[in-house]
């Protein structure tokens, strides 16, 4: 695996874990993430990251296969240009049934052997 798939590998699971540490001392609870605005914010900013950096690995090797890729681009894209139509609802399920699965794929990816 090329160095900059790595890194941004990285840069996809350092953001989904800094997502959970926002949940690390308070209650994952939807009403709780939609009332607290810097929450929202700092999840919809590494939501920016993760479709930026999993966008660069699709054009860069294609063959990195990744659930719902396209839809976690479109979300990043979203997020930026369309920022006066996100839902906190859409961002909350991309955090409670995506990102999970997310964490598992790059997890496994990161430590799939080398081939050589």
């Amino acid at each position: 695996m090329a160095n900059d798939v790595k890194a941004w590998l990285y840069d996809i699971l350092n953001a989904i874990e800094e997502i959970e540490s926002f949940f690390s001392d308070t209650p994952k609870q939807f009403i709780t993430y939609q009332k607290d605005l810097r929450t929202k914010r700092a999840v919809e900013r590494n939501l920016e990251i993760i479709g930026e950096a999993l966008s660069r690995i699709l054009k860069h090797d294609e063959t990195i296969a990744v659930t719902n890729s396209r839809k976690i681009v479109d979300t990043r894209n979203r997020i930026i240009h369309g920022y006066d139509s996100v839902s906190d609802e859409v961002i909350w399920g991309v955090v409670i049934r995506h990102l999970p699965i997310l964490k598992s794929e790059v997890e496994a990816l990161l430590n799939r052997p080398e081939s050589t």
